[in-house]
């Protein structure tokens, strides 16, 4: 067995409900190694981070080879399990899906965040397109030989206030859930969710580890795992507080100087 479906493996054994795995999202092999140094067990990167640290927006704007590259280079300094925030896999159809799937696991990554979101819109692939895209997917990682983690991500809450999340919203998301879950999917991802009983609701309805973003006023991690979630991520929060502090620190050097 190779060193990369070790990893696979045991990335996929820190998913258990209740017993929340924290991914500290990174964007460049310098943050993945201060991450690792401060005792992470697995590394997982940011779409958005990852792209605004190299000049770009978020939503494929990076191209796929510097994105994987810059993956290549994450995996080469952590010797941790590194996941991917892949978005849409850079491709709408399912042979792109299956192929850039395959060339993203050659820079040595174990698992990928997978949006329902089409990129470049404000829509979401109805659930029997992205449910093959998923099938796609997992294909892609079984002719890798590779059996990594598809974080399968559905962009409904996110598109909406959290005050006006309801029973409407999470019934779309466990249909979704379920679908992906059929096509091979890992886990499920529901950012922007961060109503108590909603989140517990999601938990309850699926076996699929439920993976949760800790988004200004979600709740705590104990708060979570009570919940049944079983991961937990911050996404770009940790590049933008880093990013303020950056800019506060030049802005008081400059002041001084």
């Amino acid at each position: 067995m190779t060193n990369q479906n070790t990893q696979a493996e045991e990335f996929a054994a820190l998913h258990k409900k209740g017993e929340p795995v924290i991914l500290y999202n990174i964007w460049d092999p310098g943050s993945a190694g201060a991450v690792r140094d401060a005792g992470a067990k697995a590394i997982a990167t940011g779409s958005a981070p990852v792209a605004m640290a190299q000049g770009f927006g978020d939503g494929q704007k990076i191209s796929l080879d510097a994105a994987l590259d810059n993956a290549r280079r994450i995996v080469a300094t952590v010797d941790l399990p590194v996941t991917l925030d892949f978005e849409g896999a850079y491709a709408e159809d399912v042979l792109g899906v299956a192929a850039n799937v395959r060339l993203a696991l050659e820079t040595g990554v174990i698992g990928f965040n997978f949006e329902d979101q089409i990129v470049g819109t404000s829509d979401l692939y109805d659930i029997e397109t992205q449910e093959a895209r998923v099938r796609a997917m997992r294909e892609g990682c079984d002719a890798a030989a590779v059996p990594a983690f598809i974080n399968a991500r559905t962009d409904i809450f996110l598109k909406a206030k959290p005050d006006t999340h309801n029973d409407t919203m999470l019934d779309d998301a466990i249909a979704r859930a379920k679908a992906y879950a059929d096509a091979g999917a890992s886990g499920f991802f529901a950012p922007g969710l961060k109503d108590e009983g909603l989140i517990a609701r999601l938990c309850e309805s699926t076996d699929l580890p439920v993976n949760i973003i800790a988004l200004p006023g979600t709740p705590d991690t104990t708060t979570l795992a009570s919940l049944g979630v079983a991961r937990i991520s911050y996404g770009p929060v940790p590049y933008r507080q880093m990013l303020g502090w950056l800019q506060e620190q030049a802005k008081q050097a400059l002041k001084s100087g």
